[in-house]
């Protein structure tokens, strides 16, 4: 059940706490501290619990640095619930940099804002290895857009670029994981259910922002696969189309036959 209250009360407890933290991740930042990676974790575990996102986190998380996870994504909220458990930043649509509460967020957690033009592709990349050398963690969402979170389109092979080469003089660590809108606290929901959360197609921001604020508490699964084994794959596009095999079949399993979340067929562009 939606509530315009249940809304008002957690948009005000937001602005609180973003006011709270924001100067601490600023002076970190400043002065380059790690705790500019700690304070994002803390504020996005508030950040769900307020908005009544339940994250239960499934298998092990990589522990070494740097890590390039890859999963598959339905909404904005895939931020705060991954933040909630990852010292990591994000690698974002240039967009994203103008969103309301969400850009500016995604600035302070450092995120790499990428152009989706080819021609921008290399400088992209070299962004990118940069934040990686130095031994920052990133998130990448593979399929380059959103959906409705009861599928995972086929990843951009494109987009693995980044792990062709060496990091620190070996290869990148790569991590597979899954992201699932399972249902209100915990009770399994079809797809009608998961749309109130996925932003995709023709969605504008703050009306759906305001909706989802107002919705009741809803369980969202992580699941992090084993590691990858980069070195020995015999191209991105392999890379790519093994991440994308796990990936979707963590959705799948986790959504459950009732859960419209059957993976599609294979493909990597």
């Amino acid at each position: 059940m939606r509530s315009s209250l249940r809304a008002i009360a957690r948009l005000g407890l937001l602005a609180a706490w973003t006011v709270l933290l924001a100067p601490l991740q600023i002076v970190a930042l400043l002065l380059g501290l790690r705790l500019a990676e700690r304070i994002p974790v803390l504020y996005h575990r508030v950040f769900c619990r307020v908005i009544g996102l339940i994250v239960v986190k499934r298998g092990t998380v990589s522990k070494d640095r740097p890590t390039l996870f890859v999963g598959n994504h339905c909404s904005y909220l895939d931020i705060p619930v991954l933040g909630s458990l990852l010292p990591a930043s994000f690698i974002a649509k240039a967009e994203v940099a103008s969103w309301p509460i969400f850009g500016i967020l995604a600035k302070m957690q450092r995120s790499v804002f990428v152009e989706r033009r080819a021609r921008l592709a290399a400088r992209h990349r070299d962004s990118v290895k940069c934040r990686l050398e130095e031994g920052d963690n990133l998130v990448l969402f593979a399929e380059g857009t959103s959906n409705d979170g009861c599928q995972v389109l086929p990843f951009k092979s494109a987009l693995f670029s980044v792990a062709e080469g060496e990091i620190g003089g070996k290869p990148l660590t790569v991590q597979p994981l899954s992201i699932a809108y399972i249902g209100p606290e915990g009770r399994p929901a079809n797809a009608e259910w998961r749309r109130q959360y996925a932003y995709f197609g023709d969605d504008v921001l703050v009306p759906h922002l305001w909706h989802v604020f107002g919705l009741g508490r809803a369980t969202v699964e992580v699941r992090f696969h084993p590691v990858v084994a980069v070195g020995s794959m015999a191209s991105r596009k392999a890379l790519s189309d093994l991440c994308y095999q796990v990936v979707a079949g963590g959705l799948a399993d986790a959504l459950g036959a009732d859960g419209d979340g059957s993976a599609p067929g294979v493909g990597s562009p």
